[in-house]
């Protein structure tokens, strides 16, 4: 994330704009923003191979950017906030991307035959269930610690310090740590269970 205060101090006022209602400010907040959003939209992305291909850096950033126009409004009132729901945003798309994948694969329920006897399918196949699996695990820790999944998208997605995510969230760079160790833990075990039926 940028360590520029000036920069820092402009989207601050720029979102304060785009809160108060300036139509304009939210493309101002976008162009001030762009470098970083594509730094997390780059992060968001690697990887994970197929969904890459389909899915691509300045494409995710638009796409983000379309998702908070179609909302009218914005509700960050800080540059970390910000970051915070647009890391949220970007998860939310390439969710939406490897559904919609994975669903036409599948056919959209149409019995799939093969044409060869290679299982070239499934060594493509499996980062993109990855995904759904980690959105899966992080939605579930949501219901019970909304909080660990903060921390795990503002230092695992959005490439934030523990200083940061503590200004952020209002914390300690102790309980960020300890957070984020409490956060991995579970995430592990979630994952090692297997997909949900």
């Amino acid at each position: 994330m940028s360590d520029d205060p000036g920069e820092s101090s402009r989207i601050s006022k720029l979102l304060g704009l785009a809160s108060g209602g300036d139509a304009n400010a939210l493309g101002k907040v976008f162009d001030a923003a762009y470098p970083e959003l594509r730094a997390l939209a780059s992060s968001r992305l690697r990887g994970h191979g197929p969904t890459r291909d389909n899915l691509q850096t300045t494409v995710l950033v638009h796409e983000t950017f379309m998702r908070f126009a179609q909302l009218g409004g914005l509700q960050a009132e800080h540059r970390a906030q910000f970051f915070r729901y647009a890391g949220h945003v970007m998860r939310s798309v390439i969710v939406d991307t490897v559904r919609k994948r994975l669903a036409q694969r599948r056919g959209s329920g149409a019995q799939h035959v093969s044409l060869t006897t290679s299982d070239e399918g499934a060594s493509t196949g499996g980062s993109e269930e990855q995904i759904l699996r980690v959105h899966e695990a992080l939605e579930a820790l949501a219901e019970t610690d909304p909080r660990l999944v903060d921390v795990v998208q503002l230092r695992y997605f959005g490439g934030m310090t523990d200083a940061e995510i503590a200004n952020a969230l209002g914390i300690t760079d102790r309980t960020v740590r300890r957070d984020w160790e409490k956060a991995r833990l579970l995430l592990s075990e979630a994952l090692n269970e297997g997909p949900r039926e």
